[in-house]
Formats: structure tokens, sequence, C-alpha cells
């Protein structure tokens, strides 16, 4: 037998051993448990929230800062972002919003721009509002000023 026809052989038998079909339904398991489509409960109301907070504490290091007020209606697209209306370098004071971090203006091949990088024009792919919400599942993670303190 070729080499090559060796190979193929077994890449298609490894691939027969590991099929969708062949994994048993039980090894995937979900963080809210095993429940069938037909009986899972009503999706809760949007959670609310704060108006115009004082920005939130950050929990961890290079975290992006929180959104401290509603983004309900806010569109972002490629040629609109409501929110450089208030957060540009041109608005942040006449409306006392926080200004865009500086290396927004820097591109992926570290190039600095007159405008937003594109990559960073969509501010929700990284910030996001907070509300006060049971997390999921319990976890035992204490922010970063927590952990300085030992």
């Amino acid at each position: 037998m070729k080499k090559s026809t060796k190979r193929l052989f077994g890449i298609v038998l490894a691939a027969t051993l590991v099929s969708p079909a062949a994994m048993s339904a039980d090894s995937v398991k979900s963080l809210r448990g095993h429940s069938e489509l037909e009986d899972t409960r009503k999706a809760d109301s949007m959670k609310r929230v704060q108006k115009d907070t004082a920005p939130i504490q950050r929990s961890y290091i290079q975290q992006p800062p929180l959104i401290p007020h509603s983004i309900r209606g806010y569109r972002i697209s490629q040629k609109n972002n409501k929110c450089l209306s208030c957060h540009s370098w041109e608005n942040y004071r006449e409306f006392g919003a926080t200004k865009i971090s500086q290396t927004h203006f820097t591109n992926r091949d570290g190039i600095d721009l007159a405008d937003v990088s594109p990559g960073r024009f969509f501010c929700t792919q990284c910030h996001v509002p907070q509300t006060d919400t049971a997390p999921l599942v319990n976890n035992s993670f204490k922010p970063v000023d927590a952990l300085n303190k030992r």
C-alpha cells in the first residue's frame, strides 16, 4: 500500500470514530443544565441600566470600561456611531463624557490615524452596559483589588 493511501485511510478511520453521530448526547453539557427546547421558560425581562452613573470601577487589568448608562436605541453602523456624538475628542467636554482613548486611533499595523480605527469603531464589541443581576452560574471571582490585599 502506498504511503499516501495509508495516510488517507487513517484520516477516514479517525473521522469515522469521532463523527458527531458517534458522539453521545450526554457528552455535551450546558451551564444551565439539560432541558428540552419546548420545556424552557420565558426569557427574563430586560434588566434596567441605571441612568448616567459615575464610571464603573473595573474588575481586572485591561478590562474595557463598562458603559454607565443605557444604550438602548443607539445605532452603530459603518456610517453612524451614536457613541461618538458624546465621547469623541471634539464633543466629550461639552457633554461631560469620557473621551475615547488614544489607542482607538491606532490601526492593527500600529499606524496612528486621524479618525477612530475601523477595528475600534464598533464600541459594543468590547464595552457593555452593566446591570445589577445575578450571575448565570456561581463563581468565586474576586476583583483585582481584593487579590492585591493578600
